[in-house]
């Protein structure tokens, strides 16, 4: 699945610490699903889209994967 986190995250000016604390996740997890290395539970996709103002369509995209 593709994202559009880290720019979002970027137009904020918030390091992926400051966006793990807004979400109450690890620092971690924010980078893991920035780089597609792990696909958000629904709860946090919504977590997410609520926190940018942004539907889940916009930041999630399905990606290419056969």
């Amino acid at each position: 699945m593709n994202n559009h986190v880290r720019e979002l995250r970027g137009a904020q000016g918030w390091s992926q610490a400051d966006l793990a604390e807004r979400l109450d996740v690890s620092r971690q997890t924010v980078n893991a699903i920035e780089t597609g290395k792990y696909d958000p539970s629904l709860p946090l996709a919504f977590k997410i889209a609520r926190l940018f103002r942004q539907s889940i369509e916009t930041i999630f995209e399905p990606g290419t994967e056969s």
